[in-house]
């Protein structure tokens, strides 16, 4: 089954200022027919809970369309705050783009 990848780099900090931004981001690839999202949090220091909730409006959108969301290259920060609000359980994270690319292609 063929799948269009879309692959979103934020960078810096993710918080109130650029929440909207990155909402918008997910929002165009959706509209652009993407079929599986992966969020590469590589170049991202921080992240609040504008960031958090940017995140989780991305994922309705993504799934009201059908589509799938991945995250992948977070950091202790970001891990720290997935754990403390449970989000950890409800994005599939990926410890790298390499091990996201491996695990998808066989499934």
């Amino acid at each position: 089954m063929s799948y269009f990848l879309n692959v979103i780099q934020p960078s810096g900090i993710l918080d109130g200022t650029r929440a909207g931004q990155f909402r918008e981001e997910i929002t165009d690839a959706v509209r652009e027919g993407a079929t599986v999202i992966l969020i590469d949090f590589q170049e991202v220091t921080f992240m609040d809970s504008s960031g958090l909730g940017a995140l989780v409006l991305s994922l309705k959108t993504a799934r009201t369309a059908g589509a799938e969301l991945f995250l992948c290259s977070i950091n202790e920060q970001i891990q720290m705050l997935f754990e403390l609000t449970n989000m950890d359980r409800v994005f599939e994270i990926f410890d790298n783009r390499e091990e996201f690319e491996r695990k998808r292609a066989i499934g």
